[in-house]
């Protein structure tokens, strides 16, 4: 993937599975941002939010998780906690990027500082959990296209 400047709220919908309309959601709702929220022209209309890079991985990572069932609430809390609790955006938490790293086990994630502390962000975000086993199966939150819808052969649009 090329990155760009700046995207369209189109390409952030293409890119992530995401609809226009849901983002549009998010924002009025205050869930999630852009870069150039959207505004109203001279002619009446509304000009087209656009979002930076980072909002785009941050973007992809949050429609993964709406897709595997996570609610907007919960979306919601996670960047809260993420940037109250640990002082850190998304795009610093996935994919080893930053000073905490974020991993799934099916419904709940959790968050390692870089000094090993394991965190329930969704449930007890103040509590570091003491963990027993080697059976844990957590997987490290990462960043996923949306997946692509396939078209059928012989159909060029």
């Amino acid at each position: 993937m090329k990155l760009k400047k700046l995207y369209s709220s189109r390409e952030v919908a293409a890119m992530t599975g995401l609809t226009a309309r849901q983002l549009q959601w998010w924002d009025t709702r205050g869930v999630f941002a852009p870069a150039i929220p959207s505004r109203r022209t001279e002619r009446g209309g509304f000009t087209e939010r656009r979002y930076t890079p980072i909002e785009l991985l941050e973007l992809m990572v949050l429609a993964d998780l709406r897709r595997r069932g996570f609610s907007v609430p919960r979306l919601r809390r996670l960047l809260t906690v993420l940037r109250t609790r640990f002082k850190v955006r998304l795009y610093e938490a996935i994919e080893g990027g930053g000073p905490l790293t974020l991993f799934i086990d099916g419904d709940k994630i959790y968050a390692r500082t870089a000094s090993g502390d394991l965190f329930n962000v969704l449930e007890q975000p103040r509590q570091p959990l003491l963990m027993l086993g080697e059976n844990v199966r957590l997987r490290e939150l990462t960043v996923r296209e949306s997946p692509s819808r396939r078209r059928k052969k012989g159909h060029g649009l």
